[in-house]
Parts: structure tokens; sequence; C-alpha cells
């Protein structure tokens, strides 16, 4: 998988000196991700609903790979 920003505990402070406001600009989706999202998709790709995926990447960062 390849991951994008997600919001963490620890990352409040930085979320007080306007750092993620910084880091939503360049983030198509506008936002930072949230942890439940990751884990959508990671419980999904442990699932039999998956068991034919193989050898791929997925990314999970709200358009930032897309926009490259």
């Amino acid at each position: 998988m390849s991951v994008g920003q997600f919001r963490q505990p620890e990352r409040l402070a930085d979320a007080k000196l306007g750092l993620e406001k910084v880091s939503q600009a360049a983030i198509p989706a506008r936002r930072i991700g949230r942890p439940e999202e990751f884990a959508a998709l990671a419980a999904f790709l442990a699932s039999d609903r998956a068991s034919y995926i193989t050898d791929q990447a997925i990314a999970c960062d709200g358009g930032v790979l897309w926009s490259i």
C-alpha cells in the first residue's frame, strides 16, 4: 500500500502550528486521511473478498500519487 498522511494524536501539536493546513493544500482530497479509512482498506485486503488481488500497490493517499 502507498499510504498518505493520516490524522494521528501525536500530530495535534503540528495542527496548532498550522502544518495541517499546509499539508491539506498539497492533497487533492483537501484533507488529512482518517485512521478508519486506512483500517477499512487494510481489513478489506486481509479479507476473503480480496483473495484474488495479488502484487498490487494500492494508494490510500487522498489523490497525492495521482497528482504527481
